[in-house]
């Protein structure tokens, strides 16, 4: 590869044919992933890699989550959009519906959701809240990790039961974490993720998005059912039936 045409890809006139980029990647003992990163990251992986004695025992720890993820199954049939159903942590009595969405990465998958506050019959806005995550499929349970974007403040842990039909259609499970604005109480509730599609109109879907009163018509009775935190007679922790 002549200098002239490297200097093209350093200054952007021009992006390396798909042979050239692994060639490029080879040489450097980088992926194509990593190339294609903020220079910021890519930075931080280099400076790593060039430095492993003083690093290593700080990145260990990520390793774990890479171990989960080469552990996880395979998600692509539940990639796409869902409405997100459960009862607020910091909004007593008051039903949430969010978006989410699944989407695959590098054989990855990663986890996005966003939350408008909005009372659904008035329209008062109360904030707006937004998740990022990762999902995995271990041991025949989906559990997605999350964490709010805008405050740092909140993470919270999802496990959802698979679906055994060709769709998702719907997926129930259990939640763990506490209210983004309102004191910091450790909560749990049933939550219900009801399959939309993979490509959907998001403005109409952000659209009805909001707080619900339990006697809503914009929630279905099966999933009022489904999200309801009863426990059981007999039973000593909140847990949810399998489908």
């Amino acid at each position: 590869m002549n200098r002239q045409q490297f200097n093209r890809y350093l200054s952007g006139r021009s992006r390396p044919s798909r042979a050239n980029m692994r060639r490029i990647c080879d040489f450097f003992g980088v992926t194509e992933a990593e190339m294609m990163m903020d220079s910021e990251q890519f930075e931080d992986i280099i400076t790593v890699r060039r430095k492993p004695a003083e690093t290593a025992a700080a990145m260990r720890p990520m390793q774990h989550l890479e171990r989960l993820f080469q552990a996880s199954e395979n998600l692509d049939k539940y990639v796409g959009h869902y409405f997100r159903y459960f009862y607020s942590f910091g909004n007593p009595g008051k039903i949430i519906r969010s978006l989410a969405v699944i989407w695959p990465a590098d054989g990855k998958y990663f986890w996005k959701n966003i939350e408008i506050l909005r009372d659904h019959e008035s329209g008062e806005l109360f904030g707006l809240n937004k998740y990022e995550g990762a999902v995995f499929y271990l041991a025949d349970r989906i559990h997605v990790m999350e964490y709010e974007t805008l405050q740092r403040v909140s993470i919270t842990q999802m496990t959802l039961y698979p679906s055994y039909r060709h769709r998702p259609e719907r997926l129930i499970g259990v939640q763990t974490g506490g209210p983004t604005r309102r004191g910091r109480k450790p909560a749990a509730s049933r939550v219900v993720l009801d399959y939309l599609g993979r490509n959907i109109d998001r403005r109409h879907a952000l659209s009805r998005l909001g707080l619900f009163p339990p006697d809503s018509r914009d929630i279905a009775p099966e999933i009022l059912a489904q999200i309801e935190n009863r426990i059981r007679p007999g039973a000593h922790v909140l847990d949810v039936e399998e489908p």
